[in-house]
This record gives structure tokens, sequence and C-alpha cells, in this order.
């Protein structure tokens, strides 16, 4: 805890915020299989990735909306992790024409940060995952909830095996 204290007091004196994010997710092993393919096969299908990519952040994006709401009871104005890599550069866009297909509203992160959740500082260890997943890690009511970490490599490292990715 005085290691996080001591970087929040920093952050404080520099006038420096800490960029939530509302929604995380693991893009970045999808996006470490896809180069190991690509390095293999340059010519390979990505498309598989690019599924497995989409479905992974709206079931992503799913959790942590509904978590959102029982910890909050009220929504989000949501951020979303997304790693600079070759997984979003490919297909960053098809991820937000899947949300505004299915209905979400895209805000830039000013508007998003005006929601009180992002002002919120949790008294928990270990910090680093979702504000969401802080938040109701914080309460204690919701373990069965939650996973740690709250994003990993292990969790869609199976799924992907199973798919061939």
């Amino acid at each position: 805890m005085a290691k996080r204290d001591q970087v929040h007091a920093f952050l404080k004196l520099h006038h420096y915020r800490i960029g939530h994010v509302t929604i995380d997710n693991s893009d970045w092993i999808v996006d470490q299989r896809l180069k190991v393919r690509l390095q293999k096969d340059p010519n390979a299908d990505t498309k598989p990735y690019r599924d497995f990519y989409l479905e992974h952040m709206w079931d992503r994006a799913q959790y942590y909306d509904a978590l959102g709401k029982r910890v909050l009871g009220r929504p989000v104005k949501h951020t979303i992790l997304t790693h600079f890599n070759l997984l979003n550069g490919l297909f960053l866009s098809d991820l937000i024409e899947m949300f505004k297909g299915k209905g979400w509203q895209l805000i830039d992160a000013e508007a998003a940060f005006t929601d009180p959740v992002f002002a919120a500082k949790p008294n928990i260890v270990p910090a680093g995952e979702s504000i969401i997943w802080a938040l109701a890690k914080e309460t204690g009511k919701f373990e069965k909830l939650l996973r740690y970490p709250g994003e990993d490599g292990d969790y869609e490292t199976p799924k992907m095996d199973k798919l061939g990715l």
C-alpha cells in the first residue's frame, strides 16, 4: 500500500491523474498469437484472430458493464483498454463499428472522465485492475464474480488453442 500511495502522491504533486479504464481485456495475448502466426506464414488468414478479438472484447465489455451497474447501481461512461499493437492496428476500426452496431455510443476521453467513477480511489492492493474491478473488490461483496488477475492470457489461451489460433 505504501508504494501505491507514494505513486498517487507523486502524480498529485505533478498535477497528473490516473487514466483508469473501466473495461479491461487481454488483447495483448491475441496480438502475440497473431504475430507468431504471421511470422510463420506472412499470408496467413487473420480473420479468425479478428473474430476472436471482437468476441473477446464484447465479452469483457458485457462483464465490466454489468459489474459496474451492480457495484455502482448505475451505468458507467466506459473507457476501454486497447494496447498499441498490430492487432489493434488491423482491427480497431472493426471494434469501433462492432460497438456502434450493438448500440453503444462512442464518446471521447474528456466526456468519459466526467463520470464520478474516475475520481474514485479504491483502497485495495493489488492496484492496477479496471477501476470497476477495484471498486467491486473494495466492497468485499463480489468475490465470486472477480478473478485475479482480472485479465490474463491464461484465461484466453485455452480458447485460442481450441480454435487453432
